[in-house]
């Protein structure tokens, strides 16, 4: 029988996952491995969300929701909006997501035709570059070359030598972990507006910034599209739930396509994410670990030869230069998992150009095995 393989199959492994994959098949057959490559969270949900949950059970019946989202979790998030960042967001502009990953495909399929082209900066998430290709968008990576985040001269230069459709960024951006600040922010929107180039604002990673308040793109343009998620600072990778914030004009066409690709976000999720708001106390107790593990890794990695590559303002992330160790970061990577049994991302994954010489560390794990992992590098090393 024959089988049909379409190109779109074709896009770069998400190496994250592999050596995700391979680091759960080494702890399988008994190694003690320390994970550094996946960004997850190593705590539960808060304890009100996993009560909303069981709650739930008890009553039984899970079934759809409306496409865009139950009320109430609508109505919590445009009311986040406006504790959090003083903002009138209604919730009529809220699309709730099978996580964020779901919100990507959601926007590209409803703002832009195959063809099209989008900038995103490099280093970045490898979801954007490896989503919009299969999609048959053309992805325009500006390379920062060793600029902490994507500024409105990028986006000058890149437009004039061809027309943008869109542009995506993150902040706090993944891999770096860095902040744009507010002021670069507004010139990065405004820039994109003047030129007619649509904005998809990344900011899954908000509430985990080290140094600065939250700034969100919408303050700068309604016509902004943000996406979010429950993943990174509540604690919910798999409960697969996010949210999309989006212009009037895209309300509807998000509808039409998530009511025939995903029907509604799961049901169960929504009523505990709900509860998810409440829980700030909690989780800040878990955001202080994670700063706990920032100021080590600050120190360790670079004393052991991994150059810090972008500012740790935000995120979990360590984004590091290793060519004082390896020019193959992959190998490098799969020897480390392998030998050290510490995990952690290569760069190719965010920068096929020059990903080679970095690698990406996650310090979302508990204190101890973050420590224990700088010591089985140390030793390796040696």
């Amino acid at each position: 029988m024959a089988v049909s393989l379409s190109r779109r199959g074709a896009v770069e492994p998400f190496h994250a996952m592999d050596v995700l994959a391979e680091a759960n098949r080494l702890a399988a057959n008994g190694a003690d491995v320390i994970s550094m490559a996946v960004g997850q969270p190593s705590d539960p949900a808060p304890a009100a969300v996993r009560a909303a949950a069981a709650e739930a059970l008890k009553r039984g019946r899970i079934g759809y929701t409306d496409t865009l989202g139950l009320p109430a979790l609508r109505a919590a998030v445009s009311a986040h909006y406006a504790q959090h960042y003083g903002l009138d967001v209604p919730a009529s502009r809220i699309a709730v997501t099978t996580g964020s990953s779901a919100a990507f495909n959601l926007a590209f399929l409803a703002m832009f035709d195959a063809g099209d082209r989008v900038a995103i900066a490099a280093p970045g998430y490898p979801a954007y570059r490896n989503i919009m290709t299969a999609l048959g968008i053309e992805v325009v990576e500006i390379e920062l070359e060793g600029e902490a985040w994507l500024h409105a001269g990028h986006l000058e230069a890149a437009h004039a030598q061809k027309p943008l459709a869109g542009v995506l960024f993150a902040s706090p951006a993944n891999p770096t972990g860095a902040v744009v600040p507010p002021d670069e922010l507004r010139k990065l929107v405004e820039t994109a507006q003047a030129l007619g180039i649509s904005v998809i604002s990344d900011e899954i990673y908000h509430r985990l910034a080290y140094g600065a308040p939250d700034a969100t793109a919408l303050a700068f343009g309604p016509d902004v599209t943000v996406i979010n998620s429950f993943s990174k600072y509540y604690c919910m990778t798999g409960w697969r739930i996010g949210w999309m914030v989006l212009p009037e004009a895209l309300v509807r066409p998000v509808e039409r396509i998530s009511q025939s690709l995903y029907i509604s976000a799961p049901e169960l999720s929504q009523i505990a994410a709900i509860e998810a708001f409440g829980a700030t106390a909690e989780l800040e107790t878990v955001k202080a670990r994670y700063a706990a593990n920032r100021e080590l890794l600050a120190r360790r990695l670079p004393e052991l030869g991994f150059a810090l590559a972008a500012p740790m303002d935000g995120a979990f992330y360590a984004f590091c230069d290793v060519t004082r160790l390896t020019n193959d970061s992959m190998e490098f990577a799969r020897r480390m998992l392998a030998e050290a049994h510490v995990a952690a991302t290569p760069g190719r994954d965010f920068d096929p150009l020059r990903g080679h010489r970095t690698m990406r560390f996650s310090y979302a794990g508990r204190g101890e095995d973050m420590a224990e992992a700088m010591d089985r590098i140390e030793r390796w090393l040696a």
